[in-house]
């Protein structure tokens, strides 16, 4: 017979009367999985015990020794009667015992209270109040979502406790604490609440578990902030999904102005915190939108966010599915033949669903791209300057027609992006870059003197100085 029972999360007499009686059986042989417990040290005072402390050196990683554990204790039960016994409960992160429990269905499993009862206990949480997580400090989820009050165990060596404390940091609001939790259950029990920032990574340990208990930050903070200031700001209630129409096209500008200096080969932090900021204005924007609809009893944020989920899966068949693909460009063509068929309709036109409302320049790339894939288009970019220089031409010679010059520039404009795209670079973010040069270049001729009452030769010379 093999039995699998807990040690509970301190002392041995801690233990229930009907436990101990069974660790303490002779005619049963006893595992335990470390002695690094006191339950099992004080165990181990009263009879002999045997452990796996020894496996953890010899295993490469949890996989072999979990599997390595369930060796030992199936070996031993070939000759007898044998107790398993680890720290806490066997049904909370005992991962050698659902080996167990799959090799051997006749093993008897005994519960025991786990670490989770003393953080509760301790803590004074019911977790029918507002639900509970329990997560591992070895694997925090990503995304991290803190929403509810959160258990995090094996914390177990500094470094662990390090890396989860400033994960949890970036999730949580400034002022928020934690309470870091070590050997509850025996004589040495601490507790400590402090600030993420400000946990102390030399707590960690076999035994030390952490509890949040905090109003969330993250998306999920963000998406109960928009409902409070829907309810309770005059101006964030007032608002409109039209209303908010040029807020979005702001901020969209705003974050590719951010994006276009990421330019360096390595991380520039500083432009990266300023990309940060403007994703987070484009965000609220999506939320806002979300909220409404929502009030509205349409959709909302996570009704957004599983649309999305979906329609990534379907377009990506080459990731979720058995499609073979071999370059980008078929990844592409895949998703505008699946993006068709989700429309239930074919296209009548090549050029059909590029949207009018789309800044110029982009519109005229896209209106491009849809032409050269059935092969209406130059070859090279060396074909399209004499295009060009054509249309300038035509330009020139219609100055005085402002209808036909005005006609002719959008020509010449539309040339210059078809040789942008040959290329292979981006018309807005090279013309955005030429009215910053341009703009830098006017603010040194300001800052060598006043401009106005210079002529334009002075004017000129300002500007080559300012080039150089």
């Amino acid at each position: 017979m093999i039995t699998i029972t807990g040690l509970g999360p301190g002392d041995f007499d801690r233990i229930p009367e009907t436990v101990r009686s069974i660790l303490l059986d002779p005619g049963r042989a006893v595992i335990v999985r470390t002695l690094e417990h006191p339950a099992s040290r004080q165990l181990s005072e009263l009879r002999v015990v045997e452990t796996c402390d020894d496996l953890y050196e010899k295993a490469d990683t949890f996989e072999d020794l979990y599997a390595a554990i369930a060796d030992r204790v199936l070996r031993v039960a070939q000759t007898g009667d044998v107790v398993y016994a680890v720290p806490g409960s066997p049904l909370i992160g005992e991962f050698a015992v659902r080996r167990l429990l799959a090799a051997e269905p006749t093993v008897e499993l005994i519960p025991a209270e786990s670490f989770v009862d003393a953080v509760l206990a301790e803590m004074r949480y019911d977790p029918f109040d507002r639900g509970l997580q329990i997560l591992n400090g070895h694997h925090l989820p990503d995304p991290l979502v803190l929403d509810k009050p959160t258990i995090i165990g094996h914390l177990d060596r500094p470094e662990i406790m390090a890396e989860v404390a400033a994960h949890i940091a970036r999730v949580l609001p400034e002022e928020a604490t934690v309470t870091v939790l070590v050997a509850l259950g025996s004589v040495k029990a601490l507790t400590v609440s402090t600030s993420p920032d400000e946990v102390d990574a030399s707590l960690a340990g076999y035994r030390t578990s952490m509890f949040i208990d905090s109003d969330p930050g993250g998306l999920v903070g963000a998406v109960r902030t928009m409902a409070i200031l829907r309810d309770e700001c005059p101006w964030d209630r007032e608002q409109t999904h039209q209303s908010l129409v040029e807020y979005l096209v702001e901020e969209t500008h705003e974050l590719i102005d951010a994006i276009s200096r990421l330019e360096s080969d390595e991380p520039d932090w500083v432009a990266y915190g300023e990309v940060e900021d403007e994703l987070g204005d484009v965000l609220l924007s999506v939320l806002f939108h979300a909220a409404i609809a929502n009030e509205n009893g349409a959709f909302d944020i996570d009704d957004v966010a599983e649309v999305m989920r979906q329609k990534l899966i379907r377009r990506h068949p080459h990731v979720f599915g058995q499609v073979e693909v071999d370059s980008a460009a078929e990844v592409k063509r895949n998703w505008d033949e699946i993006k068709d068929a989700e429309r239930g309709e074919a296209r009548l036109s090549n050029m059909d669903g590029v949207p009018t409302g789309m800044p110029a320049l982009h519109r005229a790339a896209k209106i491009q791209n849809r032409a050269a894939k059935v092969g209406f288009d130059w070859s090279e970019a060396s074909e399209v300057i004499p295009k060009v220089r054509e249309e300038l031409d035509e330009l020139e010679s219609d100055l005085g027609d402002h209808e036909r010059a005005e006609s002719e520039l959008g020509d010449v404009l539309f040339s210059v992006i078809n040789l942008a795209r040959h290329l292979g670079l981006d018309g807005e973010l090279a013309l955005r870059k030429a009215v910053d040069r341009f703009e830098n270049r006017f603010r040194a001729m300001e800052a060598a003197g006043p401009i106005e009452g210079l002529t334009l030769d002075e004017m000129n010379r300002r500007w080559e100085q300012a080039k150089e």
